[in-house]
C-alpha cells in the first residue's frame, strides 16, 4: 500500500493508495472525520473502510485533508475540503481511465463532503456513509441524492444521535428511485471501539450485493 503526494487546491496532499491488479476495476475514495477533532486518514473507521473496498477488488484512495499530517493548507470549515476530495478523484481517475464504477464513502465529517461531492460529480455511482452528521450539518442539497447507498449508525452514538440520522433517511428513501440501505449497529458508539467487526461486516456484505455486475466483472479479471 504505497504513501502518494498529489497536487490539491492549496498544495500537495498525502494519501495511501492501493491500485488494483486489473487496469478496469472500480474505484473509491474514502473522505476521514474531522481535521480539528483528530480526524486523519489513519482513522480506525476509514481503514476498515479502506480494505473493504480492497478486498473487493476495488482501486483505493484514503487522503489526508489540508493541514492535517503532509497534507499542505488548513483547515477551511468544509469548502476546501470539498475541494480536496475533489481532487483526490481526479488523481484517482487519472490512474484508472477504464475503471468500470466510482464510489464513495465517508465517516462523520468525512461522510458529509463526500455527499457533498456525490452531488457534484456524476460519474460516483454509489456512496457508504458512517455516522453522517446530520445534526451539525446541513444535508438538505441532496434533493434529489442521485444515487443510492448505505448509510450506517450506532445506535449509542453520543455525537451523532440515531434519531438525526433516521430523519435523513427518512428523507432520501422517500425519492424516487433512491434505495438507502440503512444499518444500526446495536451498542455502537461514534468510534465503533468495540463494534469494527460488526461495522466491517455491514460493509462487506453490502458491497457484496451492491456492486454492479461490470463492476464485478472487472474487478474478477
Amino acid at each position: 500500500m504505497p504513501d502518494v503526494i498529489f497536487n490539491g487546491p492549496e498544495g500537495r496532499l498525502e494519501g495511501r493508495y492501493h491500485h488494483s491488479k486489473q487496469a478496469s476495476a472500480p474505484i473509491a475514495l474514502m473522505l476521514h472525520p474531522h481535521p480539528q477533532h483528530g480526524g486523519t486518514m489513519n482513522n480506525k473507521v476509514v481503514y476498515t473502510l479502506f480494505h473493504a473496498f480492497v478486498r473487493q477488488g476495488f482501486s483505493v484512495l484514503r487522503f489526508n485533508f489540508r493541514g492535517v499530517g503532509r497534507s499542505q493548507g488548513s483547515f477551511d470549515r468544509g469548502e476546501g475540503e470539498l475541494s480536496d476530495a475533489a481532487a483526490a478523484l481526479d488523481w484517482l481517475q487519472s490512474y484508472n481511465q477504464s475503471a468500470a464504477g466510482c464510489w464513495i464513502a465517508g465517516f462523520s465529517f468525512g461522510a458529509w463532503i463526500g455527499m457533498q461531492l456525490l452531488m457534484r460529480r456524476p460519474e460516483i455511482s454509489s456512496f457508504v456513509s458512517v455516522a453522517p452528521p446530520a445534526n451539525m450539518y446541513d444535508f438538505s442539497f441532496l434533493a434529489p441524492c442521485p444515487s443510492s447507498g448505505l448509510i450506517i449508525q450506532g445506535d449509542k452514538d453520543d455525537v451523532v444521535p440515531e434519531a438525526a440520522v433516521s430523519k435523513l433517511v427518512t428523507k432520501l428513501s422517500s425519492q424516487r428511485g433512491i434505495t438507502i440501505d440503512y444499518r444500526v449497529v446495536p451498542g455502537a458508539g461514534h468510534y465503533y471501539q468495540d463494534e469494527m467487526e460488526l461495522l466491517e461486516g455491514h460493509v462487506n456484505d453490502y458491497l457484496s450485493k451492491a456492486v454492479t455486475p461490470e463492476e464485478t466483472k472487472s474487478a474478477a479479471r
